[in-house]
């Protein structure tokens, strides 16, 4: 059940945005094997002017913070980020400079269902 945040430059339209989502999961379904139907993303605009980066990075700048389960191992996380990356590349016409990714994995202790902590 990863969740994913995704922050994009304002003024895209609503195939690109789709694209980008469906890019991204598809970048995990490859890389971890979850299920189809385990989406959990929200896609943010951010205003050109209200979203700093480098000045090599373009208007499809693409941020990315992903939150899973832990216990993932490092070649794991390495290919959710070169699959993702891929995905967005042959799908959206994202150049591989333009995407940053960051995975979070707290401890299961940090997560809640149904008013239930995990972990226990």
């Amino acid at each position: 059940m990863p969740l994913v945040r995704i922050e994009i430059i304002k003024g895209k339209s609503h195939e690109y945005k789709k694209k980008v989502l469906e890019a991204v999961h598809s970048g995990l379904v490859k890389a971890l094997q979850i299920a189809d139907w385990d989406r959990y993303q929200r896609l943010y605009e951010i205003e050109n002017d209200y979203f700093e980066r480098s000045d090599s990075e373009t208007n499809q700048f693409t941020m990315i913070e992903i939150t899973m389960f832990p216990g993932r191992t490092k070649e794991q996380k390495r290919s959710v980020i070169k699959e993702i990356t891929n995905e967005l590349h042959e799908q959206v016409g994202i150049a591989p400079a333009d995407v940053f990714i960051v995975l979070h994995d707290p401890p299961l202790e940090n997560w809640g269902f149904g008013g239930e902590q995990k972990g226990e």
